[in-house]
């Protein structure tokens, strides 16, 4: 009787054991799920980081682009505009210098008038003295 006990008792720690055996089983693989579903939830998230950070780094080159052809073209706008400017200076040089050359005509011209009326004057004044 005591050895059909000790089988019994044996025969229930085996059972026992393969359903403790089984249960573990189960236990890892739950935890494999978990553990893959949460890797998978945060790879969803890294993921779409990683792709917000592509468009950035894409919207980043194209403003950078940007920024240098507005550089160029405010460069070019400078150097137009300075170029304009400096035409403007020069036609403001050049109508001052055909202020004075009128200015100058004009004087010479009232000089010659004037020695021209007193030349004809003078000889008329000599001529009635030789008379």
């Amino acid at each position: 009787m005591l050895s059909s006990l000790v089988k019994e008792h044996q025969a229930k720690q085996a059972a026992k054991r393969v359903i403790q055996e089984q249960k573990r089983k189960e236990c890892i693989v739950a935890a494999n799920d978990l553990t893959q579903a949460l890797v998978d939830h945060l790879n969803v998230g890294v993921a779409q980081a990683y792709l917000n950070q592509k468009k950035l780094d894409a919207e980043a080159k194209l403003l950078h682009q940007g920024a240098i052809n507005f550089a160029k073209l405010t460069q070019q706008w400078l150097t137009l505009v300075e170029n304009f400017s400096s035409a403007l200076k020069e036609i403001g040089d050049v109508e001052n210098w055909a202020r004075s050359i009128e200015n100058d005509m004009k004087i010479i011209t009232d000089t010659l008038e004037r020695a021209y009326e007193t030349t004809r004057e003078q000889p008329s004044n000599t001529g009635s003295s030789n008379n």
